[in-house]
């Protein structure tokens, strides 16, 4: 059983499934960086506030004695958008990647066709011609 887990788990595409899982989680860190750190406060010079921070307010919450809001009830639409900007960013990329390597592989050369050969109703006519004999 160890040895077949073994094999399983060193076949090709699953290492290079492994990597590029890796690799993928990583790549999504940086454009979680970028997004955070260029994107948002670009975005956010519009609306005059951190673009993470963009809220909709359902319900006011109160203020407790140690000055903390306690109680809201608002809807983080500004993470969701920063959430699908980095969706976006690592999409585009990960489809350029692929195209890039689809273009990189050997355009595979059409097969040269078999001879073309006697058809199947001249090989039943000549079978029936030699059970006559």
């Amino acid at each position: 059983m160890l040895k077949e887990f073994k094999d399983f788990a060193m076949k090709g595409n699953l290492v290079d499934i492994a990597v590029g899982f890796v690799m993928g989680a990583a790549f999504n860190k940086v454009v979680a960086s970028f997004t955070g750190g260029i994107v948002s406060p670009l975005i956010g010079l519009i609306f005059n506030a951190d673009f993470k921070d963009l809220k909709y307010i359902v319900k006011e919450g109160t203020m407790n004695d140690a000055g903390e809001k306690v109680g809201e009830v608002a809807v983080m639409y500004g993470d969701f958008l920063t959430n699908v900007i980095d969706f976006i960013i690592v999409a585009f990329v990960m489809f350029m990647i692929v195209k890039g390597v689809n273009k990189m592989k050997k355009k595979e050369e059409p097969a040269t066709e078999a001879p073309a050969g006697p058809s199947q109703e001249d090989l039943l006519a000549e079978i029936r011609d030699l059970l006559k004999k």
